[in-house]
């Protein structure tokens, strides 16, 4: 039993999807069979279910890198967790994505010196399990799902008071910011476990489009089916 958890031994299976929103948690929890709360400490909501026939936990992060560490960490050592799926929304940092398509992001840089402490001795950014990138290319590809492919950018910040703090970041042609998927990449690689990110775009931050609340729930839907198609295909 871990501290933020709480969940029994055997009660969480050795592939997790998470999501910072924990009442997206619960939402998504809906498409397993038989699905059994674990966990609601903090609100922090944990499901364990079926999906065609493969037992798959779904897990809330709370937003933001080190709240993301944290059920990381618990996973992987209190239950030993082999392989996490990141299924969340980013803003777009080109002008050609719109809100609602689908990002998978390749690798994450950051501006969060947290991550560092998992990546310090490497010398790219923490990059996507070569293994789930392949297969989630593939079940992508099977499903007729456009997928966006690229590098993403983690920031501990959501706003910022520079107008330009994002030019550098878009010069470079990074697809998307997020505020977690550097740090799922980096402390998967440093305790080899595998991972993706998949990220449905929020709102374009050069256009200024945006989904509306509720259509951003429906928008996750997609990402959700690629999410547990790549998982049921994990053995």
């Amino acid at each position: 039993m871990s501290l933020h958890i709480g969940a029994k031994a055997g009660e969480i299976a050795s592939t997790v999807l998470i999501t910072g929103d924990p009442l997206r948690a619960k939402h998504f929890a809906k498409q397993l069979e038989g699905s059994v709360l674990y966990t609601e400490i903090r609100g922090m909501f944990g499901y364990t279910g079926m999906y065609k026939g493969q037992r798959i936990s779904i897990q809330g992060t709370g937003m933001g890198i080190p709240s993301t560490a944290l059920y990381m960490h618990e996973l992987i050592h209190g239950y030993g967790v082999k392989c996490i799926i990141r299924v969340g929304t980013c803003g777009a940092l080109q002008a050609n994505l719109s809100p609602g398509q689908l990002v998978l992001a390749t690798e994450a840089d950051t501006d969060s010196a947290v991550v560092q402490q998992y990546n310090m001795h490497s010398p790219s950014s923490p990059k996507a399990s070569p293994l789930l990138l392949q297969q989630a290319r593939e079940v992508a590809e099977a499903h007729t799902i456009k997928l966006q492919l690229g590098p993403v950018f983690s920031t501990d910040l959501f706003y910022s008071e520079d107008p330009h703090r994002y030019n550098p970041i878009i010069a470079k042609g990074i697809l998307g910011v997020d505020m977690e998927t550097s740090m799922v990449y980096a402390m998967a690689a440093y305790f080899n476990v595998n991972t993706i990110s998949l990220l449905t775009v929020s709102d374009n931050i050069i256009t200024g489009e945006a989904l509306s609340a509720s259509d951003r729930e429906v928008k996750t839907v997609e990402m959700l089916n690629l999410a547990l198609e790549v998982a049921h295909g994990i053995r």
